[in-house]
């Protein structure tokens, strides 16, 4: 064999491995890109991919699709087959952001390092705003926190019933996997509600001659009154003495719970005479539960109620916000003959 035609030979072989290798070169770039290039789509549904209890690998597929997280599902497909992660699927709450990876959402989901959810309380009103409010914000069923509710057995672990289990829901921010339970979310929040009531605050509600649910039941209808901190303490004392004396506590905020209309701006006489154990002028004695779920600053004004000879108190007329305390009835109709006449003068019924 000639030089020239060795040289030709080896000439054509070195082509063909330089082409192999920029096969494979392509290959392992184009592998390389599927696994931790960019994947991520339109995000039709927002960041948040909700994988719930019980789902199936086709299911956390279908949710990638639809809330347009994957692009291309395909290549999601194969690489999740050869991480195994069909066989790790963990509920919950996860944030995909914008150019992750195929990679990156599995090896996210795979360690099933989700999202918290902060829950927000603040005034609640009904028992089931609370129970729309946990079903909005976690995957705990709403008709099992409500039959939960309604479960004596079930509370009375807690020192609880079916009237007062609205005190254990204090306002506060919980910090929650998107996946707990009914039973687990209000274990905790029992918890922060247990936690508030220290051998100190216990003795402040009895030196009161209250339980910590019937503080609670006051602060609510004081919560109600006023969102004037300073003035609470004083109102918080007029309910007391009211309730020590054997009066009828006759708070407006109770006939609105009752009725179950907050919109009411005027309290008239057809408004009084709605049956209910929470009207208050109908019924004696503190309602059998509260009446909204009251801030702390509310529940400390009860505990920390000053000695006063008032019973009565009425809004002011200037609409201030603030209330005018009387400690006969002749001195406390002045003061309501005052609001009732601006309330005219303003055309509100």
């Amino acid at each position: 064999m000639s030089a020239a035609r060795s040289k030709k030979k080896k000439s054509a072989s070195k082509r063909i491995w330089l082409t192999i290798l920029a096969i494979i070169a392509i290959g392992a770039a184009y592998f390389a890109f599927e696994v931790f290039g960019p994947n991520t789509g339109s995000f039709s549904e927002g960041p948040y991919l909700y994988i719930h209890t019980g789902s199936t690998y086709e299911q956390v597929k279908e949710s990638l699709v639809s809330g347009g997280f994957v692009r291309n599902i395909r290549s999601f497909d194969l690489l999740a087959k050869q991480i195994n992660y069909p066989e790790h699927i963990h509920p919950g709450k996860y944030t995909i952001n914008k150019g992750m990876s195929n990679y990156a959402i599995i090896r996210l989901l795979h360690s099933g390092r989700q999202t918290p959810v902060k829950l927000v309380i603040n005034k609640l009103r009904k028992e089931q705003d609370f129970i729309n409010l946990l079903g909005q914000n976690l995957e705990a069923d709403s008709n099992v926190l409500k039959q939960m509710f309604h479960d004596p057995v079930y509370l009375a672990q807690f020192g609880l019933d079916t009237n007062t289990v609205m005190c254990a829901v204090m306002p506060n921010t919980y910090d929650f996997f998107w996946n707990t339970s009914a039973d687990k979310a209000f274990r905790k929040i029992e918890k922060n509600y247990a936690h508030f009531w220290t051998p100190e605050r216990i003795q402040q509600a009895k030196d009161h001659a209250l339980t910590p649910q019937q503080a609670i039941t006051v602060a609510s209808i004081v919560d109600e009154e006023t969102n004037k901190n300073d003035e609470k303490p004083k109102i918080a004392s007029v309910y007391l003495n009211r309730l020590h004396k054997g009066i009828r506590l006759q708070a407006d905020p109770t006939v609105k719970f009752a009725i179950g209309d907050f919109t009411i701006r005027r309290i008239t006489g057809a408004h009084l005479q709605f049956s209910s154990p929470y009207n208050t002028y109908l019924n004696a004695g503190l309602p059998p539960g509260p009446i909204c779920t009251p801030s702390v600053a509310s529940i400390e004004a009860v505990l920390q109620a000053p000695a006063t000879d008032y019973l009565y108190f009425c809004a002011r007329e200037d609409f201030s916000g603030y209330h005018r305390f009387a400690a006969t009835l002749q001195e406390h109709m002045q003061n309501a003959h005052l609001y009732q006449q601006a309330l005219n003068e303003r055309g509100i019924h």
